[in-house]
């Protein structure tokens, strides 16, 4: 029998004698693993510095105060006499600015001793924001203090300055991040704050001690953040309790232990070697999930003034250049055209720098906007010219055009941005803001977003739901964890820096994104389980990897029409004063554009006898200062009172110039007139004549205008009815296709031949009013209500049985965010209360215009309304029918109260919709809440009109200036004023003018004549007085659109391109002409040019909204007239945005 051997060793002892031993408890190690850097007992904070002096001798801290909220230039500042500073000392009150000169002289022992310092830094904390200069003005970095999660107070000290010492300039500004008011609520700023220079230090960081921190805090993070199971989160576990067990703040030698602990996690030994994080993105590059990009979006005007934001775009941009240079895979994008040129005008030196940055392609222009605007508020051609002055001005400075739209923050996106951004030359987009809607969770991550007119736009919204991630685990984690498109592509955007108040990245940002990456990097670890972040790239370069990925984006899920955000539906009214003059400088510069544009098409002559100029610089500089205030947090609402002291001013100013050059243009455009409200016009000869100028040229238009009573005697055979302020109304009608300017107005012969049609009177019958004409009857009761509108031809009331329309008033308590939010739907409508006239009486009985003036007392407000009926409806369309006018001035002193006015129809909607005008076009909205995502959009951002219609009938809302609408079943709603107190303890309070209208018309919206009437509610006849000897003026066009009805020729400009003023001698000029469809359906259409004798159009071509070639037109000449031309435009589909430049010879 066989002998066996001895048995093997056991690969474990047999016999314990260790005692027990129990798995951790995973709640508490996490709560130990949290004091490695806050506890009260000693942790890695103790270690982080190796010296620190504010000796005069090595620190000498000079400061001189500028005078007021006075923004005093470098140049100017240094030149003031400077006295002693100290630490500890107060800086206010709020907004204004303190210069401080520093001497900086790091002592000698730092350099000679055993262990010299890797880097020696200012540390400098004003407790707000700051920015530091070199000696020749160029800003070298942001500053700031405190200690929020934005704190960056330290500024490292040139090596080659470390013996000779240098000189800095620090300007430090009284406001921190996000102004001067409690960031908790966004409240109006306390204009007396003052903060404490708490550090003004030089300083030696230890940087072993700081990179282990670094280690440790993602090793702490990817240990909670990953699942309990996780073998990577455990292993994150272990080796973050070994490294609390070994850390001892008396033995620096445990920095190098603990860090040789942790170095298996980020890839073994080469994690500690110089320079090994750095490496981290060479491997692994085809298997990125998490593509990251800096930004540090800066809105351009909130919670502190545009003054202020001029400072903060210096301030995060040096900083983010410092950081290029030091992290040689950082990019950072910046968008909006507006901080560059301010970059521009007042920090040339850095300007510089940025621009060498975009050259390097680390520093990098993105949106291709002027500003991050709004994009439910601006017309379709604001929007335009946003991406026209944005590109160009990149591609002017830069040379190049942005491809990816960048608007993380704006309120909703309308239904034709997509059209918009394609035709700028904007391939892909890029937000974030719909993931804070309120009730339903939007689907898409990664989608193909189809607008109005079927254009569709590539779209990605960061699965970290922020454009200010922090560049956290957990961020990372959320590449995969929120990105609700993973069976399409496995990528996602990491938008990382501070922001809103800007700032942008920090050094840590950096640090932890490297240390996400090495763990990543590491499969041995269980790299798998955490999304490879990458950097070093553009945002175009991802987005061109994702359309890669999913086939030309054909794997991407389609979204059709606008992305509302269930959010900031006050912002569609809060501020009226701002809405107002956005509307109206909309309309300003449409006519100063299309009078500029026909004057030198009709080679005018200025009054001193020279060539008419196009004013095309001036022009520019309007619209610049235009499109400034639609900012997203301007136009809006959403910004406190300073923003809206600056808004006021640069509106009027815009008004003052715009008016002048209009002026000027209709002057040359008809030589001899003059405006009603000149000097010149203050007599008038009886050989005088008023004429009016169409600039929408639209030819089947009438208008009651009201001119001086003198004026309107004067006329030869003019209709005239006195007003009730002691002028005159006249009538003018245009009855021609292309008619820009109407000879005269209607005459008293004319008037008595159509007294069955011009007829509008006003009477009182009982205890209500009477308003009629032979078509339409209104009835208003003595409480100033509209019990009835009645079609007298049609025998047809349109005011719902038992209802009235009128006022209405609604209790206005948002939970939050004061100045964005209305109130959820249901408890909104709960507390309407009607509004009633203390008073009416009839105060115009025709025969041009019937009147009553309603006077409402609610509160401490006054409200009063001039009811209107004309006898001339606003179209010549054959069954059109008046206007029923409301011009309202209020003084409004309410506080969170929602005034509105309510119009409930009998009329069933087709479709149980509502048709609301948007940017080119319109959308519709359900007038039921069946389902969670109808009941969220209860209010409507509208523009010109609103329209509720059957077969054979509707009623449409127009309005010039007002934006907020809403409309139940059959009653539409009109939001005229709000009255938020934060974060403008002032908004709207004081004194509001405005109008609206109800159109009765028959035929549905698609039959009607809305859009046109509309349009010529807003853009009023220009009335000029013509002396008799006056040259005869041009009547038609030159430029208008016959065939279908349905498209609408918007703008007319010349071309960009162009040279103006003593340039232009010599040169051809181009017209530019901007048409869309409008009821969305297909419409073809030709362009008309009647020029002047002696004038041609050579060439026809249709063109981008940047006015870039896209293909060419045929020209059509009368044989009879040479200067007659007709150009055949391709088919238009729904909605669609055509653009046609002529150049004429």
């Amino acid at each position: 029998m066989a002998m066996h051997g001895p048995p093997p060793p056991p690969s474990y002892p047999m016999i314990n004698n260790d005692g027990p031993r129990a798995q951790h408890f995973r709640g508490l190690t996490l709560g130990r693993l949290d004091q490695f850097e806050s506890s009260n007992y000693p942790n890695i904070t103790s270690v982080l510095f190796q010296h620190r002096t504010d000796d005069p001798q090595h620190v000498q801290l000079e400061v001189w105060h500028s005078p007021g909220r006075e923004k005093t230039p470098f140049k100017e500042a240094i030149r003031k006499k400077f006295v002693k500073a100290e630490k500890g000392m107060m800086l206010g009150p709020s907004w204004t600015n303190h210069w401080f000169r520093l001497t900086l002289t790091p002592p000698s022992s730092w350099l000679t001793s055993s262990a010299p310092p890797e880097r020696i830094q200012l540390e400098f904390d004003p407790s707000c924001e700051a920015m530091i200069f070199d000696t020749e003005g160029c800003p070298l970095q942001g500053i700031t203090g405190g200690f929020g999660i934005d704190r960056r107070v330290e500024w490292l000290v040139p090596r080659e300055k470390w013996k000779t010492g240098l000189k800095i300039y620090i300007e430090v500004s009284n406001n921190a991040m996000f102004g001067n008011g409690s960031t908790e609520t966004n409240a109006p700023p306390d204009m007396n704050r003052y903060y404490r220079l708490n550090s003004a230090d030089l300083v030696v960081p230890r940087m072993e001690a700081w990179r282990l921190l670094w280690d440790f805090r993602v090793i702490k993070d990817l240990a909670r953040s990953l699942p309990d199971r996780s073998p990577l989160g455990a292993k994150c576990l272990e080796v973050g309790n070994a490294i609390m067990n070994t850390f001892n703040p008396s033995d620096l030698s445990t920095l190098s232990t603990c860090r040789a602990l942790a170095a298996p996690l980020f890839g073994g030994e080469e994690w500690t070697r110089e320079g090994g994080e750095a490496k981290v993105y060479e491997k692994g590059r085809e298997s990125v999930t998490s593509w990251a990009i800096g930004n540090c979006h800066i809105d351009t005007a909130w919670l502190w003034p545009f003054s202020v934001t001029r400072q903060k775009t210096a301030r995060s941009w040096s900083t983010q250049l410092d950081l290029i240079a030091r992290y040689p895979e950082h990019r950072f994008v910046v968008s909006q055209a507006q901080q560059f040129k301010w970059l521009e005008q007042d920090y040339p030196l850095l300007f510089q720098k940025v621009r060498k940055g975009v050259q390097e392609g680390k520093f990098i222009p993105i949106g291709g906007m002027w500003v991050e605007s709004d994009q439910l508020l601006p017309s379709g051609e604001s929007l335009a010219r946003q991406f026209l002055y944005g590109q160009r001005y990149f591609h002017s400075r830069f040379g190049q055009y942005c491809k990816t739209w960048w608007l993380p923050d704006s309120f909703g996106y309308n239904s034709a941005s997509p059209q918009i951004a394609r035709l700028a030359g904007l391939e892909f987009f890029f937000t974030q803001k719909l993931s804070w809607s309120q009730f339903n969770e939007f689907p898409n991550t990664s989608f193909r977003w189809q607008g109005q007119d079927k254009t569709q736009m590539v779209v990605h919204m960061c699965p970290q739901n922020t454009y200010t991630a922090q560049a956290s685990v957990d961020d990372v984690l959320n590449t995969w964890r929120n990105h609700k498109s993973l069976q399409s592509h496995p990528t996602g955007l990491l938008t990382f820096g501070n922001g809103d108040g800007g700032g942008g990245p920090l050094a840590p940002m950096l640090e932890n994104l490297r240390r996400c990456r090495a763990v990543a990097n590491n499969a041995e670890m269980g790299g798998g389980e955490i999304p490879k972040v990458h950097m070093g790239e553009e945002v175009d370069q991802f987005y061109e990897d994702l359309v890669r990925r999913t086939k030309g984006a054909e794997k991407l899920p389609v979204w059709v029409g606008e992305l509302y955000l269930e959010l900031h539906r006050g912002t569609a009214t809060s501020h009226g004063s701002i809405k107002r003059h956005n509307r109206k400088t909309e309309v300003l510069l449409h006519d100063l554009e299309f009078a500029a544009t026909l004057a030198t098409v009709f080679g005018a002559q200025t009054k001193s006898g020279k060539a008419y100029a196009y004013p095309k610089d001036e022009i520019d500089a309007l619209w610049e200062d235009m499109l400034l205030c639609q900012f997203h947090d301007v136009l809006p609402g959403s910004a406190i009172g300073m923003v809206y002291e600056d808004a006021e001013k640069i509106y009027a100013s815009v008004t003052e110039k715009g008016s002048t050059l209009l002026d000027a243009a209709l002057s040359a455009l008809l030589p001899g007139s003059v405006s009603l409200t000149s000097e010149s016009s203050s007599s008038f000869g009886l050989d005088s004549s008023l004429v009016a100028i169409d600039t929408l040229a639209l030819g089947t238009r009438r208008e009651l205008v009201k001119v001086p009573l003198a004026a309107a005697r004067a006329l030869d055979d003019a209709a005239v009815q006195r007003s009730a302020d002691g002028e005159a109304y006249v009538l003018f009608e245009s009855s021609k296709e292309g008619e820009m300017v109407i000879e005269k107005p209607i005459g008293t012969g004319e008037v008595m031949r159509r007294a069955n049609e011009l007829t509008s009177r006003a009477r009182s019958v009982g205890d209500d009013f009477v308003l009629s004409t032979p078509k339409l009857q209104v009835t208003v009761t003595k409480d100033g209500r509209i019990s009835s509108i009645f079609d007298k031809e049609l025998e047809r009331e349109l005011i719902l049985e038992d209802k009235t329309t009128g006022f209405v008033i609604f209790q206005d308590h948002p939970l939050n965010w004061d100045a964005w939010y209305v109130r959820a739907y249901a408890f909104h409508l709960e507390t309407k209360k009607d509004v009633n006239a203390s008073s009416v009486k009839v105060i115009e009985d025709g025969p041009l215009r019937s009147s009553l003036l309603a006077t409402y007392h609610y509160g401490k407000s006054v409200i009063k309304a001039t009811i209107s009926l004309d006898a001339a409806a606003p179209s010549t369309k054959a069954d059109a029918l008046s206007l029923v006018r409301f011009d309202v001035q209020v003084d409004w002193h309410q506080c969170h109260e929602f005034l509105k006015w309510e119009l409930p129809l009998a009329i069933t909607p087709t479709g149980d919709v509502a048709t609301f005008e948007n940017q080119f076009g319109l959308c519709q909205r359900p007038t039921h809440r069946n389902t969670t995502w109808q009941r969220a959009q209860f209010e409507v951002c509208g523009h010109r009109y609103a329209d509720l219609s059957e077969f054979g009938y509707g009623v449409a809302l127009v309005n010039d200036c007002k934006y907020g609408h809403a409309c139940e079943n059959s009653t539409l709603r009109l939001s005229l004023l709000r009255a938020a107190t934060i974060p403008d303890a002032e908004q709207d309070q004081g004194q509001h003018r405005f109008s609206f209208a109800v159109y009765p018309h028959r035929g549905a919206f698609a039959e009607s004549d809305v859009p046109d009437v509309a349009r010529a509610f807003n853009y009023p006849l220009h009335i000029r007085r013509l002396p008799g000897k006056a040259v005869k003026s041009p009547k038609e066009g030159p430029f208008f659109l016959t065939g279908a009805g349905n498209v609408i020729l918007d703008t007319i400009k010349r071309g960009e391109d162009d040279h103006f003023g003593a340039k232009a001698k010599g040169e051809s000029e181009t017209v530019v002409l901007r048409m869309y469809e409008a009821y969305g359906g297909a419409g073809k259409v030709k362009l008309e040019a009647k020029l002047p004798e002696g004038r041609r159009v050579v060439k026809a071509e249709i063109v981008d909204l940047l006015e870039r070639p896209v293909d060419s037109l045929k020209i059509l000449t009368a044989a009879s007239s040479p200067s007659s031309h007709s150009i055949d435009m391709p088919r238009l589909r729904a909605f669609q945005i055509l653009t046609v430049r002529l150049t004429l010879g």
